[in-house]
Protein backbone atom coordinates (compact mmCIF):
# COMPACT_ATOMS: atom_id res chain seq x y z
CA UNK A 1 0.00 0.00 0.00
CA UNK A 2 3.06 2.41 0.76
CA UNK A 3 4.36 1.47 -2.70
CA UNK A 4 1.46 2.61 -4.51
CA UNK A 5 0.76 5.78 -2.31
CA UNK A 6 4.09 6.79 -3.16
CA UNK A 7 3.66 5.99 -6.74
CA UNK A 8 0.22 8.14 -6.77
CA UNK A 9 2.00 11.05 -5.08
CA UNK A 10 4.87 10.98 -7.77
CA UNK A 11 2.55 11.00 -10.52
CA UNK A 12 0.89 13.89 -9.01
CA UNK A 13 4.26 15.52 -8.90
CA UNK A 14 4.78 15.29 -12.57
CA UNK A 15 1.19 16.08 -13.20
CA UNK A 16 1.52 19.53 -11.34
CA UNK A 17 4.92 20.33 -13.19
CA UNK A 18 2.95 19.88 -16.65
CA UNK A 19 0.42 22.35 -15.40
CA UNK A 20 2.96 24.96 -13.70
CA UNK A 21 4.42 24.49 -17.48
CA UNK A 22 1.06 25.16 -19.54
CA UNK A 23 0.11 27.97 -17.02
CA UNK A 24 3.91 29.40 -17.67
CA UNK A 25 4.16 29.03 -21.05
CA UNK A 26 0.21 30.27 -21.37
CA UNK A 27 -0.62 28.78 -24.79
CA UNK A 28 -3.89 30.60 -25.67
CA UNK A 29 -4.85 31.92 -29.06
CA UNK A 30 -2.70 35.72 -29.63
CA UNK A 31 -5.09 38.43 -31.07
CA UNK A 32 -4.01 39.71 -34.16
CA UNK A 33 -4.83 43.48 -35.21
CA UNK A 34 -3.74 42.26 -38.87
CA UNK A 35 -6.14 41.92 -41.28
CA UNK A 36 -6.37 39.37 -43.99
CA UNK A 37 -8.53 38.33 -47.49
CA UNK A 38 -7.51 34.98 -47.43
CA UNK A 39 -11.03 33.29 -48.08
CA UNK A 40 -12.02 31.10 -45.36
CA UNK A 41 -14.63 28.45 -45.74
CA UNK A 42 -16.11 28.58 -42.50
CA UNK A 43 -17.79 24.38 -42.45
CA UNK A 44 -20.64 23.31 -40.44
CA UNK A 45 -21.88 19.71 -39.69
CA UNK A 46 -25.43 19.88 -38.05
CA UNK A 47 -27.27 16.66 -37.04
CA UNK A 48 -30.33 17.78 -34.80
CA UNK A 49 -29.30 21.27 -33.97
CA UNK A 50 -32.10 23.15 -34.42
CA UNK A 51 -31.78 24.75 -30.97
CA UNK A 52 -28.28 25.84 -31.65
CA UNK A 53 -26.79 26.83 -35.17
CA UNK A 54 -28.84 29.85 -35.52
CA UNK A 55 -26.46 31.34 -32.68
CA UNK A 56 -23.38 30.48 -34.96
CA UNK A 57 -24.69 31.55 -37.76
CA UNK A 58 -25.44 34.88 -36.38
CA UNK A 59 -22.13 35.27 -34.65
CA UNK A 60 -20.46 34.22 -37.96
CA UNK A 61 -22.54 37.59 -39.81
CA UNK A 62 -21.15 39.61 -36.90
CA UNK A 63 -17.62 39.06 -36.93
CA UNK A 64 -15.28 41.46 -38.94
CA UNK A 65 -14.09 39.19 -41.27
CA UNK A 66 -15.17 39.63 -44.74
CA UNK A 67 -13.94 37.24 -47.29
CA UNK A 68 -15.51 34.33 -46.51
CA UNK A 69 -18.45 31.45 -47.37
CA UNK A 70 -20.00 29.43 -44.75
CA UNK A 71 -21.13 26.01 -45.70
CA UNK A 72 -23.74 23.82 -43.16
CA UNK A 73 -24.25 19.87 -44.04
CA UNK A 74 -27.26 18.59 -42.64
CA UNK A 75 -26.70 14.97 -41.17
CA UNK A 76 -30.21 13.78 -41.72
CA UNK A 77 -31.50 15.83 -38.72
CA UNK A 78 -34.93 14.91 -37.67
CA UNK A 79 -35.55 18.66 -36.41
CA UNK A 80 -36.14 21.89 -38.64
CA UNK A 81 -32.38 22.13 -38.84
CA UNK A 82 -32.30 22.43 -42.64
CA UNK A 83 -35.27 24.96 -42.62
CA UNK A 84 -33.83 26.90 -40.21
CA UNK A 85 -30.50 27.07 -42.13
CA UNK A 86 -32.06 27.70 -45.12
CA UNK A 87 -34.05 30.12 -44.49
CA UNK A 88 -31.26 32.04 -42.44
CA UNK A 89 -29.37 31.45 -45.64
CA UNK A 90 -31.78 33.24 -47.97
CA UNK A 91 -31.44 36.49 -45.96
CA UNK A 92 -27.55 36.24 -46.24
CA UNK A 93 -26.18 34.83 -49.61
CA UNK A 94 -22.64 34.18 -48.16
CA UNK A 95 -24.15 31.19 -46.12
CA UNK A 96 -25.69 27.82 -47.69
CA UNK A 97 -26.84 24.28 -46.60
CA UNK A 98 -26.65 20.99 -48.35
CA UNK A 99 -28.27 18.16 -47.42
CA UNK A 100 -25.66 15.05 -46.58
CA UNK A 101 -25.82 11.88 -48.06
CA UNK A 102 -26.70 8.72 -46.34
CA UNK A 103 -23.61 7.17 -44.39
CA UNK A 104 -21.54 4.93 -45.81
CA UNK A 105 -20.41 2.11 -43.66
CA UNK A 106 -17.11 2.19 -42.36
CA UNK A 107 -17.80 5.62 -41.53
CA UNK A 108 -18.96 7.72 -38.34
CA UNK A 109 -21.27 10.63 -39.04
CA UNK A 110 -19.39 13.35 -38.18
CA UNK A 111 -16.18 12.31 -40.15
CA UNK A 112 -18.19 11.68 -42.77
CA UNK A 113 -20.32 15.22 -43.11
CA UNK A 114 -16.98 17.03 -42.40
CA UNK A 115 -15.50 14.87 -45.18
CA UNK A 116 -18.64 15.94 -47.55
CA UNK A 117 -18.23 19.68 -46.60
CA UNK A 118 -14.20 19.77 -47.73
CA UNK A 119 -15.49 19.07 -51.04
CA UNK A 120 -17.89 21.93 -51.61
CA UNK A 121 -15.13 24.26 -50.01
CA UNK A 122 -12.98 27.05 -51.96
CA UNK A 123 -11.46 29.02 -49.59
CA UNK A 124 -7.68 29.15 -49.04
CA UNK A 125 -8.38 27.95 -45.49
CA UNK A 126 -10.85 24.95 -44.43
CA UNK A 127 -12.53 26.05 -40.28
CA UNK A 128 -14.45 23.14 -38.90
CA UNK A 129 -16.47 24.35 -36.61
CA UNK A 130 -19.39 22.94 -34.37
CA UNK A 131 -22.95 23.78 -34.83
CA UNK A 132 -23.29 24.48 -30.63
CA UNK A 133 -20.41 27.27 -30.69
CA UNK A 134 -20.00 31.31 -31.19
CA UNK A 135 -17.54 32.94 -32.15
CA UNK A 136 -16.25 37.03 -31.19
CA UNK A 137 -15.06 39.59 -33.47
CA UNK A 138 -10.86 38.90 -34.32
CA UNK A 139 -11.70 35.39 -34.36
CA UNK A 140 -10.68 34.60 -37.62
CA UNK A 141 -7.97 36.94 -38.23
CA UNK A 142 -6.06 35.63 -35.28
CA UNK A 143 -6.08 31.92 -36.44
CA UNK A 144 -4.92 33.00 -40.02
CA UNK A 145 -2.38 34.97 -38.53
CA UNK A 146 -1.24 31.87 -36.00
CA UNK A 147 -1.30 29.73 -39.14
CA UNK A 148 0.82 32.31 -41.97
CA UNK A 149 3.25 33.24 -38.91
CA UNK A 150 4.21 29.46 -37.51
CA UNK A 151 4.17 28.02 -41.28
CA UNK A 152 1.26 25.69 -39.99
CA UNK A 153 -1.07 23.26 -41.87
CA UNK A 154 -3.19 22.57 -39.17
CA UNK A 155 -4.30 25.01 -35.89
CA UNK A 156 -7.00 23.45 -33.30
CA UNK A 157 -8.16 25.61 -30.97
CA UNK A 158 -9.97 24.28 -27.10
CA UNK A 159 -13.04 26.79 -26.99
CA UNK A 160 -14.27 28.31 -23.63
CA UNK A 161 -16.78 26.53 -22.02
CA UNK A 162 -20.35 27.96 -21.58
CA UNK A 163 -21.72 25.64 -18.67
CA UNK A 164 -25.16 26.94 -16.75
CA UNK A 165 -26.64 23.90 -15.64
CA UNK A 166 -25.10 22.30 -12.14
CA UNK A 167 -24.62 18.96 -14.49
CA UNK A 168 -22.28 20.81 -16.82
CA UNK A 169 -20.31 22.32 -14.30
CA UNK A 170 -19.86 18.91 -12.66
CA UNK A 171 -18.39 17.36 -15.93
CA UNK A 172 -17.44 19.80 -18.73
CA UNK A 173 -13.99 21.42 -16.60
CA UNK A 174 -12.34 17.31 -17.06
CA UNK A 175 -11.55 18.61 -20.46
CA UNK A 176 -9.34 20.94 -19.65
CA UNK A 177 -8.28 19.37 -16.55
CA UNK A 178 -7.21 16.22 -18.00
CA UNK A 179 -5.61 18.48 -20.72
CA UNK A 180 -3.74 20.86 -19.27
CA UNK A 181 -2.90 18.46 -16.26
CA UNK A 182 -1.05 15.72 -18.57
CA UNK A 183 0.29 17.39 -21.97
CA UNK A 184 2.60 20.19 -22.08
CA UNK A 185 -0.03 22.27 -24.97
CA UNK A 186 3.27 24.17 -26.50
CA UNK A 187 4.86 20.31 -27.51
CA UNK A 188 2.33 20.13 -30.53
CA UNK A 189 4.00 22.55 -32.23
CA UNK A 190 7.98 22.23 -30.71
CA UNK A 191 8.29 18.63 -30.94
CA UNK A 192 7.48 16.68 -34.21
CA UNK A 193 6.63 13.41 -31.97
CA UNK A 194 2.80 12.64 -32.51
CA UNK A 195 2.63 11.27 -29.26
CA UNK A 196 2.76 14.99 -28.30
CA UNK A 197 -0.73 15.39 -30.22
CA UNK A 198 -3.72 17.32 -29.03
CA UNK A 199 -6.78 18.87 -30.80
CA UNK A 200 -10.39 19.71 -30.52
CA UNK A 201 -12.93 18.76 -32.81
CA UNK A 202 -15.12 21.79 -32.15
CA UNK A 203 -12.14 24.07 -33.93
CA UNK A 204 -9.77 22.94 -36.43
CA UNK A 205 -8.61 25.04 -38.74
CA UNK A 206 -6.59 23.62 -42.29
CA UNK A 207 -4.53 25.48 -44.67
CA UNK A 208 -6.59 24.24 -47.30
CA UNK A 209 -3.90 22.94 -50.15
CA UNK A 210 -2.81 20.58 -47.76
CA UNK A 211 -6.25 18.98 -46.60
CA UNK A 212 -7.27 18.56 -49.92
CA UNK A 213 -3.79 16.69 -50.89
CA UNK A 214 -4.46 14.52 -47.99
CA UNK A 215 -8.14 14.20 -47.26
CA UNK A 216 -7.78 13.87 -43.74
CA UNK A 217 -11.18 13.35 -42.15
CA UNK A 218 -11.29 10.14 -45.04
CA UNK A 219 -7.69 8.97 -43.19
CA UNK A 220 -9.80 8.59 -39.66
CA UNK A 221 -13.20 7.94 -40.91
CA UNK A 222 -13.99 5.36 -38.15
CA UNK A 223 -12.34 6.81 -35.49
CA UNK A 224 -14.16 8.22 -32.56
CA UNK A 225 -11.41 10.95 -31.08
CA UNK A 226 -11.10 11.78 -35.02
CA UNK A 227 -9.30 15.03 -33.66
CA UNK A 228 -6.42 13.64 -31.85
CA UNK A 229 -5.96 11.55 -34.77
CA UNK A 230 -6.05 13.62 -37.43
CA UNK A 231 -3.45 15.87 -35.54
CA UNK A 232 -1.16 12.97 -35.25
CA UNK A 233 -1.42 12.07 -39.14
CA UNK A 234 -0.51 16.02 -40.17
CA UNK A 235 2.20 15.50 -37.88
CA UNK A 236 3.76 11.89 -38.75
CA UNK A 237 3.35 13.45 -42.62
CA UNK A 238 5.91 16.24 -41.07
CA UNK A 239 3.62 19.50 -41.09
CA UNK A 240 3.69 22.09 -38.44
CA UNK A 241 0.72 21.67 -36.20
CA UNK A 242 -0.53 23.95 -32.75
CA UNK A 243 -3.43 23.38 -30.65
CA UNK A 244 -4.40 26.25 -28.25
CA UNK A 245 -6.49 27.76 -25.75
CA UNK A 246 -9.81 30.01 -27.21
CA UNK A 247 -8.85 32.93 -25.25
CA UNK A 248 -12.21 34.42 -25.31
CA UNK A 249 -12.32 33.83 -28.91
CA UNK A 250 -14.68 31.23 -29.90
CA UNK A 251 -17.40 29.89 -27.23
CA UNK A 252 -19.38 26.71 -27.36
CA UNK A 253 -22.27 24.51 -24.64
CA UNK A 254 -21.62 21.13 -25.03
CA UNK A 255 -24.12 19.90 -23.29
CA UNK A 256 -27.49 21.21 -21.46
CA UNK A 257 -27.65 18.65 -18.12
CA UNK A 258 -25.70 16.05 -16.64
CA UNK A 259 -27.42 13.16 -18.55
CA UNK A 260 -26.17 14.75 -21.87
CA UNK A 261 -22.50 15.25 -20.43
CA UNK A 262 -22.13 11.86 -18.77
CA UNK A 263 -23.29 10.56 -22.28
CA UNK A 264 -21.17 12.68 -24.73
CA UNK A 265 -18.07 12.12 -22.42
CA UNK A 266 -18.51 8.51 -22.07
CA UNK A 267 -18.78 8.33 -25.93
CA UNK A 268 -14.83 9.42 -26.64
CA UNK A 269 -13.13 9.24 -23.13
CA UNK A 270 -11.42 5.49 -23.50
CA UNK A 271 -10.87 6.44 -26.88
CA UNK A 272 -8.85 9.20 -25.71
CA UNK A 273 -6.81 6.72 -24.13
CA UNK A 274 -5.89 5.06 -26.72
CA UNK A 275 -8.67 2.70 -26.25
CA UNK A 276 -6.48 1.11 -23.77
CA UNK A 277 -9.03 -0.30 -20.63
CA UNK A 278 -5.58 -0.52 -18.43
CA UNK A 279 -4.41 2.70 -18.94
CA UNK A 280 -7.41 4.35 -18.02
CA UNK A 281 -8.10 2.89 -14.82
CA UNK A 282 -4.71 2.82 -14.08
CA UNK A 283 -4.64 6.57 -14.55
CA UNK A 284 -7.86 6.40 -12.45
CA UNK A 285 -6.42 4.63 -9.91
CA UNK A 286 -3.20 7.16 -9.44
CA UNK A 287 -5.44 10.05 -9.77
CA UNK A 288 -8.81 9.21 -7.66
CA UNK A 289 -8.06 5.87 -5.06
CA UNK A 290 -4.88 7.39 -3.03
CA UNK A 291 -7.04 10.57 -1.31
CA UNK A 292 -9.76 7.96 -0.51
CA UNK A 293 -7.31 5.37 0.74
CA UNK A 294 -5.91 7.80 2.84
CA UNK A 295 -8.84 8.94 4.75
CA UNK A 296 -10.33 5.78 5.25
CA UNK A 297 -7.07 4.51 7.07
CA UNK A 298 -7.02 7.84 8.70
CA UNK A 299 -3.71 9.00 7.50
CA UNK A 300 -4.14 12.18 6.86
CA UNK A 301 -0.64 13.73 7.67
CA UNK A 302 0.11 13.01 4.10
CA UNK A 303 -2.79 14.52 2.46
CA UNK A 304 -1.06 18.23 3.13
CA UNK A 305 1.25 17.91 -0.07
CA UNK A 306 -0.95 16.50 -2.15
CA UNK A 307 -4.07 18.87 -1.52
CA UNK A 308 -1.87 21.73 -1.90
CA UNK A 309 -0.71 20.63 -5.59
CA UNK A 310 -4.30 19.54 -6.34
CA UNK A 311 -5.22 22.99 -5.37
CA UNK A 312 -2.54 24.94 -7.16
CA UNK A 313 -3.56 22.75 -10.20
CA UNK A 314 -7.34 23.43 -10.11
CA UNK A 315 -6.30 27.22 -9.38
CA UNK A 316 -4.27 27.54 -12.76
CA UNK A 317 -6.03 25.30 -14.47
CA UNK A 318 -9.27 27.17 -14.15
CA UNK A 319 -7.41 30.68 -14.87
CA UNK A 320 -6.22 29.42 -17.94
CA UNK A 321 -9.43 28.04 -19.07
CA UNK A 322 -11.58 30.78 -18.30
CA UNK A 323 -13.71 28.86 -16.06
CA UNK A 324 -14.69 30.05 -12.25
CA UNK A 325 -12.08 29.00 -10.17
CA UNK A 326 -13.25 28.56 -6.50
CA UNK A 327 -16.34 26.71 -8.04
CA UNK A 328 -13.88 24.53 -9.28
CA UNK A 329 -12.19 23.68 -6.18
CA UNK A 330 -15.36 23.38 -4.30
CA UNK A 331 -16.98 20.95 -6.69
CA UNK A 332 -13.35 19.25 -7.56
CA UNK A 333 -13.82 15.85 -5.43
CA UNK A 334 -17.79 15.14 -7.02
CA UNK A 335 -15.83 16.24 -10.32
CA UNK A 336 -13.55 13.35 -9.72
CA UNK A 337 -16.54 11.23 -8.70
CA UNK A 338 -18.27 11.87 -11.73
CA UNK A 339 -14.66 11.57 -13.77
CA UNK A 340 -14.85 7.89 -12.47
CA UNK A 341 -18.08 7.37 -13.12
CA UNK A 342 -17.89 8.38 -16.89
CA UNK A 343 -14.68 6.28 -17.48
CA UNK A 344 -16.61 3.36 -16.41
CA UNK A 345 -19.35 3.75 -18.40
CA UNK A 346 -17.34 4.50 -21.53
CA UNK A 347 -15.62 1.27 -20.66
CA UNK A 348 -18.84 -0.63 -20.46
CA UNK A 349 -19.99 1.18 -23.84
CA UNK A 350 -16.30 -0.54 -25.38
CA UNK A 351 -17.23 -3.80 -24.38
CA UNK A 352 -20.97 -4.27 -24.80
CA UNK A 353 -20.51 -1.87 -28.77
CA UNK A 354 -23.68 -0.14 -27.69
CA UNK A 355 -22.17 3.33 -27.95
CA UNK A 356 -25.05 5.41 -29.43
CA UNK A 357 -24.74 9.17 -30.29
CA UNK A 358 -27.13 11.28 -31.88
CA UNK A 359 -29.56 8.13 -32.78
CA UNK A 360 -26.61 6.40 -34.38
CA UNK A 361 -24.48 3.33 -33.11
CA UNK A 362 -20.49 4.23 -32.91
CA UNK A 363 -18.35 1.42 -34.01
CA UNK A 364 -14.61 1.68 -34.65
CA UNK A 365 -13.57 -0.49 -37.28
Amino acid sequence: MTVFIYAALIFLVIRFSVTVFNFLSNPKLPRSVKHYDYKVSILIPARDEAENILGLLQSIKEQDYLNYEVVVLDDNSSDDTFELVEKFSKQHPKFKIVKGKELPKGWLGKNFACHQLSKLATGNYLLFLDADEEIKRGFINSLIFRTENGGLSLLSIFTNQVMQSIGEKLTVPLMHFILLNLLPLRLVRVSNNPAFSAASGQCMFFKASNYHDFQWHQKVKNKVVEDVEIMKLVKQQGFKTEALLANDLIYCRMYKSLGESINGFSKNILAGFGSNIIILLIYQLLVIAWPVILILNFDLSLLALPLTLVILSRLMISFLSGQNVLLNLVLHPLQMLFFLLISLISIKKHLFKNGTWKGRLIRQI
